[in-house]
């Protein structure tokens, strides 16, 4: 009952500074970016503290993944928020001649953003962001899967920014399922599939507008590389893709490798040479790798790895310690395609290699199963990547790289199908808290009114002149540059 009063109350409050049209002003908004930029420039030994007291995370890992994304966003955002908000003017045809037309974009209102555990830290702040600079007042749930992160986010947000605009609350799933009882103008999800379904389930009965950041099984395509330099480049960055980004406790990481056959044993014996340049001979000993969340999650990755028919296919690595939710980077070479660890998310240190007789089945193999989040390709084949273009579906394609496109503002980064829809970062974050309203003004002059047969014809054929051309295309007729 007390949780449920304070989540009423918080909302109350946040809808009255809505109302009060204060978060609308770039003063505002520009001014709770920087408070967000010195939240973490004032506490990255507290944040990096954090973070690896809830899952190991070592400070370079902490700085690229969680602080640096943060401050990266948050910049980007103060350089170009007025610029995002100002009206933008539309041309119209010449049959509303004379009027004028632009799309101005207000704030939806008051927003619920749901954090996840695996980068408690980014995306709790970064969704954020957009929210902020849109104009909107949020209230924050953090995962309770990373509690001292959730605690720091509670105690430290009210410092820098607007309480009364910017709200954070903490708790577990009773929690949730409280949050999501209410009304909201926006709900802004990442999370597990599962999950995404109650959220949207609950989204729908008040008609809320909902994005789902979830997951999937992303794939690399590996084609066949001749060149040594290229395979080294190209181990590196899926061992860093799979296992140096939370030990591959990440929605965008590599979930599966497709190769062909005689490709095989390459690949395998680079990547092998790569996990232990990146963490030493005994990983499990190395201070560079995250470990499992939590126990559950612990379990559930064990479990996958307790199926006769997967433990057979291990040919890297394996082990693990239950004390420290620890498992060492795993390389599992064409486990069962039926099996558990095909068919669902792995989110974890296990990478199954499946073996093709040709790489042009990878599109196939790729449009068998529900559309990933992300499609990583290994090619210097320009028809191979028009292919996979053209011929699959995901929220995004990398080509020759893992990982990296999450970072980069200018492009949006989101779903497709099962793998979450909506999109976000840099100006796509300001445009998902956005409503684009069109705004149209004409003038009381020049005003057609029926009058008798001769004067309908006029109309008609005025009509049929005015769909045709709009305003910059009369104006090439009039000098003679159209016909």
């Amino acid at each position: 009952m007390e949780k449920m009063e304070e989540i009423e109350g918080s909302i109350a409050d946040l809808r009255t500074t809505f109302r009060s049209r204060k978060t609308t002003s770039v003063a505002w908004r520009k001014n709770q970016l920087r408070g967000l930029i010195e939240l973490v420039q004032d506490n990255e030994q507290k944040i990096a503290k954090a973070l690896y007291q809830d899952l190991g995370k070592h400070p370079a890992e902490v700085y690229r993944d969680e602080i640096g994304i943060v401050k990266k966003s948050a910049n980007h955002a103060l350089s170009c928020v007025e610029k995002w908000m100002a009206p933008k003017k539309n041309r119209l045809p010449l049959l509303y001649f004379p009027a004028s037309a632009q799309v101005l974009s207000e704030p939806l209102g008051v927003v619920l953003i749901f954090a996840s555990w695996n980068f408690p830290i980014s995306l709790a702040l970064d969704p954020l962001i957009g929210a902020i600079a849109a104009g909107n007042t949020v209230l924050l749930k953090p995962s309770d899967l990373a509690p001292e992160c959730a605690a720091f986010l509670q105690e430290t947000i009210p410092l820098y920014l607007d309480c009364n605009a910017i709200k954070v609350i903490n708790g577990g799933a009773d929690v949730g399922e409280k949050l999501l009882q209410q009304k909201w103008d926006k709900i802004f999800f990442t999370g597990s599939t599962r999950v995404g379904r109650i959220v949207m389930t609950a989204a729908a009965k008040h008609l809320t507008p909902v994005t789902l950041e979830l997951g999937g099984k992303c794939p690399a395509v590996v084609d066949t590389l001749s060149s040594l330099s290229d395979i080294k480049v190209m181990a590196k960055r899926i061992v860093g893709g799979k296992w140096a980004a939370c030990n591959g406790q990440i929605c965008i990481g590599v979930d599966c490798v497709l190769v062909e056959k005689k490709f095989a044993s390459t690949l395998i014996d680079s990547l092998k040479r790569t996990i232990k340049k990146f963490f030493g001979e005994n990983p499990k000993d190395s201070n560079s790798i995250s470990r499992i969340v939590n126990k559950n999650h612990f379990d559930r990755l064990s479990k996958l790895l307790k199926d006769p028919r997967v433990a057979a296919s291990i040919v890297h690595g394996g082990s693990s310690n239950e004390e420290n939710l620890f498992i060492e980077p795993t390389i599992l070479l064409d486990p069962p395609l039926d099996s558990e660890i095909m068919t669902e998310e792995i989110f974890g240190p296990l990478l199954p290699i499946i073996t093709l007789n040709n790489i042009q089945e990878s599109i196939e193999f790729v449009n068998s199963r529900p559309k990933p989040l992300v499609i990583y390709a290994f090619t210097k084949d320009e028809t191979f990547k028009r292919q996979i273009l053209s011929e699959t579906s995901s929220g995004s394609v990398v080509f020759n790289d893992t990982v990296v496109q999450y970072a980069a503002d200018v492009l949006p980064f989101g779903g497709v199908g099962q793998s979450g829809f909506g999109r976000y970062h840099g100006k796509y974050s300001f445009d998902n808290f956005s409503h684009e309203k069109p705004v149209m003004q004409r003038s009381f002059f020049l005003e057609m009114e029926p009058r008798y047969p001769p004067w309908n014809d006029f109309k008609i054929n005025f009509f049929r002149f005015a769909y045709r051309f709009d305003y910059f295309n009369l104006v090439l007729l009039l000098l003679g540059l159209k016909k």
